[in-house]
């Protein structure tokens, strides 16, 4: 079956490590190797600036990952492309496999609408507002004030409906994730989990969830063990209590997954890395019909992109 994933930090441990080969390198989750064997049709690749790198370095290590992207990933491998659009993927031949690079945290542009125009010209299509912390966007749901969007920040959502791409609301507070609810035209969780299921606080309530389900917004379940079960180890079971969880407020044509792989240190059981979709996809058509299973792991992203 075709994979659509909505998040991976490959190009920020290639950053971290510039030994690391994409093809097959052991450090990694995800490798072209196993994109190619297990049936990926779209990864995205996202740019996440760690805490460590001082403010007027972030936009300039922003384009170091970039050129990862393009120079380490794209270019030794013919079959993989770099996608935008939903015209873009569907026009993938057999084989081929979409690339769709994501920005992680706008600490990146500090309060220039220049600089996120850049990044999307560069391929930017989908854009995370914060990590877990502060910046000239809006709070991540690590501050403890709990502020929401910024005059800035409902500019630069603003700037993102205007380039029809995605206003990922991931790892923003709970203030932050309503003032997107009001101005955002096209919502996404790229990878966020439920509350009710994981009491962490990256993860979303009924009330986000049914919001982003009535905007039309995609949730992408995530594989982060802590996100995923209160306590004990993490196992594949508890990623389909999630999707039933969603699928029963209605959620069933707006939900995905969206790893981390690559973001996180432990691994939940049976997903160690993205070879772990096949047990996923084998444990799903035990609870789900072939329809829907499609749907989880591909259609429904594809349908919900903005163009």
């Amino acid at each position: 079956m075709k994979i659509f994933d909505a998040h991976s930090d490959v190009l920020y441990k290639m950053w971290m490590d510039p030994t690391i080969d994409f093809r097959n390198s052991s450090k990694l989750h995800i490798t072209y190797d196993q994109l190619k064997a297990t049936g990926s049709k779209v990864q995205c690749f996202a740019i996440y600036i760690p805490e460590g790198v001082k403010p007027e370095s972030r936009f300039e290590v922003a384009l170091e990952m970039v050129e990862i992207f393009y120079q380490k990933v794209i270019a030794p491998f013919p079959l993989l492309k770099i996608v935008r659009t939903r015209e873009d993927i569907l026009s993938l031949k057999e084989g081929e496999i979409g690339a769709f690079l994501t920005l992680e945290g706008c600490d990146a542009i500090d309060q220039s609408i220049v600089k996120l125009q850049s990044l999307i010209r560069l391929g930017v299509s989908s854009v995370g507002l914060t990590w877990n912390y502060a910046n000239f966007v809006a709070d991540g749901v690590g501050e403890p004030r709990g502020g929401g969007l910024s005059s800035f920040g409902v500019e630069v959502v603003k700037e993102l409906n205007n380039a029809s791409i995605w206003t990922d609301v991931s790892h923003l507070s709970v203030k932050g994730f309503w003032d997107v609810m009001e101005v955002a035209d096209y919502p996404i969780a790229s990878h966020s989990n439920v509350i009710e299921i994981c009491n962490h606080r990256r993860n979303l309530n009924k009330e986000q969830i049914e919001a982003l389900i009535k905007k039309n917004g995609m949730i992408g379940i995530t594989f982060v063990p802590q996100f995923l079960q209160n306590q004990g180890d993490a196992s594949i079971e508890d990623v389909v209590k999630h999707l039933d969880y969603i699928c029963s407020l209605g959620g069933e044509n707006n939900v995905g997954f969206g790893s981390d792989f690559d973001g996180i240190t432990d691994t939940t059981m049976g997903l160690e890395n993205y070879k772990g979709y096949e047990a996923l996809i084998n444990k799903l058509l035990k609870h789900y019909s072939e329809k829907q299973v499609k749907k989880f792991l591909y259609d429904n992203f594809i349908e919900n992109l903005p163009v």
